[in-house]
């Protein structure tokens, strides 16, 4: 059995995301928490950065030298910087391993088999001894801690970047799952557009996450923020300084939050009647970076009629989820 276990130990789970990876190691938690972007030469194709170094080049790049994010709504849009990226971590968290590692991936619930043969290929490619993949919903259910083994309803709704994946899960399967590419990326992009159409301003991906994460909100604030944004007007195209409203920022993200409700909705309407009724007590629990955005679980006990959680580290839940499922041995058995 101590050569079963040893042969366990080299494990590493991955939130392989469309705007950060996250990387589990067993016995030590999570080791790396990195954007998914990587910096090519666009001569030699050769890549220069990965992670937080390549994140700070986004938009500032001089012309031989791109900043990309290969992932897309969740999918891979470049095999090959995929793999370079996979490459990069996987080393980068395994550097004391004496073998390659096994590798636990999440991976969204309404991707295609040939995604998810790519997901699995670029990480074998990257280094990975064997790849087992699990639904990014369950994964994060297990991660906030849901008794997804119990005999009712659990329900998880992840708010990513590239995807909002939803799901009712009962005795360890999941009943019932909805994944739409509706999520923290195209809540970036309706800033962008409001500020382009409202004031004829042009901002970046970087500032429009930054107007987000430090004013976003789905729902009415008791006491409204503020900030300056800097830009380029796009008629002048001059440098141009701006005040906006938390109020205005949900004026523009309404229509995409609206997507992500509608969603929740239909998965509540193809939930069995037995596990509705244990929603109505248990309510569901929210994970991801798009949980954060203020308000969001109220907006969605509203709309729901249920009571809703956002889980206590919602942006390390699906992590924590694969890390979890390497000490279940028998799940590893199981997928092997």
């Amino acid at each position: 059995m101590a050569n079963l276990f040893g042969y366990f130990s080299n494990d590493i789970g991955i939130d392989l995301g469309t705007a950060n990876t996250l990387v589990y190691v067993k016995d030590k938690g999570i080791v790396l928490r990195e954007p998914s972007v990587v910096a090519l030469d666009t001569t030699t194709r050769k890549v220069r950065a990965v992670g937080d170094e390549a994140k700070r080049m986004l938009g500032r790049t001089p012309g031989n030298i791109t900043a990309i994010r290969p992932m897309k709504d969740g999918v891979i849009a470049d095999f090959d910087v995929t793999e370079a990226m996979l490459r990069y971590f996987i080393q980068k968290a395994s550097q004391s391993f004496r073998a390659p590692p096994r590798v636990v991936i999440a991976i969204p619930s309404g991707i295609t088999a040939v995604e998810k043969r790519a997901v699995m290929d670029s990480a074998t490619h990257a280094g990975a001894r064997k790849v087992i993949t699990i639904p990014e919903p369950m994964a994060a259910a297990i991660g906030v801690g849901l008794p997804i083994d119990e005999p009712a309803a659990n329900m998880i709704v992840d708010i990513g970047g590239g995807t909002t994946e939803i799901a009712i899960i009962s005795l360890n399967g999941i009943v019932f799952s909805k994944s739409i590419r509706v999520a923290g990326d195209e809540l970036d992009a309706a800033i962008i557009n409001y500020m382009k159409r409202a004031y004829n301003l042009l901002i970046g991906e970087r500032t429009a996450e930054e107007i987000k994460m430090r004013i976003g909100s789905a729902y009415t604030l008791d006491e409204e923020l503020s900030m300056e944004v800097k830009g380029r007007d796009s008629v002048a195209g001059l440098p141009k300084t701006i005040h906006i409203t938390s109020q205005e920022v949900r004026e523009a993200l309404a229509d995409t939050i609206a997507a992500i409700v509608d969603a929740v909705r239909t998965t509540l309407e193809r939930c069995p009647p037995e596990l509705s009724a244990d929603l109505v007590d248990r309510g569901f629990v929210m994970a991801g970076g798009g949980s954060l955005i203020r308000g969001i679980d109220r907006l969605l006990s509203d709309k729901t009629g249920l009571p809703v959680t956002v889980a206590d580290d919602p942006l390390s839940a699906v992590a924590n989820g694969t890390g979890a499922v390497l000490n279940d041995l028998s799940w590893l058995m199981q997928n092997a």
